[in-house]
């Protein structure tokens, strides 16, 4: 008996020493990083629990990029230098797209990165593997739904230098629904920009305002347009994510979401209890919202590819690609399936109203 336990006590230890390791680049620092400091916590929570079984041990490298698309270039060369087996949740929409062909050039596997980007979404692109909807279903559905209100003078604000992909999502979106917007504006990160956008916006007599930004420029137009007592909608895309609800919640403010994750309160699902659990269990002070649920959908993900690979080509890059490549997977509420030639797994796309006291209604 002694024996057996010492046996079995030292497959464990021998176990143990199989370490599969990710890399990530993100936002730690500078603007955005309270989106990835959340998108990580949920890698990590996924990671963590994941480790907890099956003896196989699940380690996340992270390297700051500060929100520059240089820096993740850099930080993704250093990546595909080391010994990880795969990428998971980079939060830099331009830099993940500014890396794809170094990381295609590896066939290094992609999970989950944290951006609906459509230049990430294209025939070209063959080592990306979505775990969540791109932009292009987001503005497909917020346009019909505008639509559907006929709520058509519609004001289009979208960031200085979006990528054409990701404007063209957008205008086309709204060219299919028939809608012709009556003001299009680009804002840069300075104040004065949000300022002149949310005046010229505010005297164009419009029944809504479409907002492909992050979180900045959309709460600081929303504040200075209710200020000038203006009674439409406002719709925002992903790319505010959780920034912007807890800005608007701490306002009192309300606004028409777009999520393409489950809704952090349906604790019904198992996806968001389980992550709610996971995060609990690694004493992280975060509690679950879209950005952590992204994230720890992605390292559900990239723990179940590594596990597929580890009975079949192993789990190294190549085995972990071709898992991904096949792989469905029911996380509880929420399903990721990937074919060959499709690295799109999940349409799920959820327009929400986020009211004044900060819940998720409608």
């Amino acid at each position: 008996m002694a024996g057996a336990l010492s046996a079995g006590f030292a497959g464990r230890v021998l176990a143990q020493t199989n370490v599969i390791k990710f890399g990530q680049s993100a936002a730690m620092t500078g603007l955005g990083a309270e989106h990835a400091r959340d998108v990580r916590a949920g890698i990590v929570a996924a990671f963590e629990a994941a480790s907890k079984t099956g003896g196989t041990r699940f380690e996340l490298i992270t390297l700051d990029d500060a929100g520059s698309p240089e820096r993740c270039v850099q930080n993704v060369s250093t990546l595909l230098g080391s010994n990880v087996a795969a990428l998971v949740g980079l939060t830099s929409g331009s830099g993940t797209e500014a890396a794809m062909s170094a990381i295609e050039q590896q066939q290094m596997p992609l999970v989950g990165p944290a951006s609906g980007t459509m230049g990430l979404r294209h025939e070209k692109v063959h080592s990306a593997f979505h775990v969540r909807a791109g932009h292009d279903l987001e503005f497909k559905r917020m346009v019909t739904y505008a639509r559907e209100r006929a709520l058509l003078r519609v004001g289009l604000v979208h960031q200085v230098g979006i990528t054409p992909a990701n404007l063209g999502a957008m205008t086309g979106a709204l060219a299919n629904a028939g809608i012709a917007p009556r003001e299009v504006i680009a804002v840069d990160q300075n104040p004065a920009s949000f300022q002149a956008a949310a005046t010229k916006l505010a005297g164009a007599s419009l029944d809504c305002v479409l907002f492909v930004t992050a979180a900045a420029p959309v709460a600081a137009i929303i504040d200075q347009m209710h200020a000038a007592r203006y009674k439409g909608l406002f719709y925002a895309s992903s790319m505010a994510g959780q920034d912007l609800i807890e800005t608007l919640t701490s306002r009192g403010q309300s606004a028409i979401l777009s999520v393409v994750v489950p809704r952090p309160s349906a604790m019904g699902l198992q996806v968001v209890s389980r992550c709610q659990q996971d995060l609990t269990a690694i004493r992280s002070e975060e509690r679950v919202n879209v950005a952590t649920l992204e994230g720890y959908i992605s390292g559900r993900i990239a723990v179940e590819a590594t596990r597929v690979a580890m009975r079949g080509a192993g789990a190294n890059k190549r085995g972990i690609k071709e898992a991904l490549s096949n792989l469905r997977t029911d996380l509880g509420g929420y399903t990721v399936q990937f074919t060959p030639g499709s690295t799109q797994g999940s349409k799920y796309v959820e327009l929400v109203a986020l009211d004044r006291y900060g819940r998720m209604v409608g």
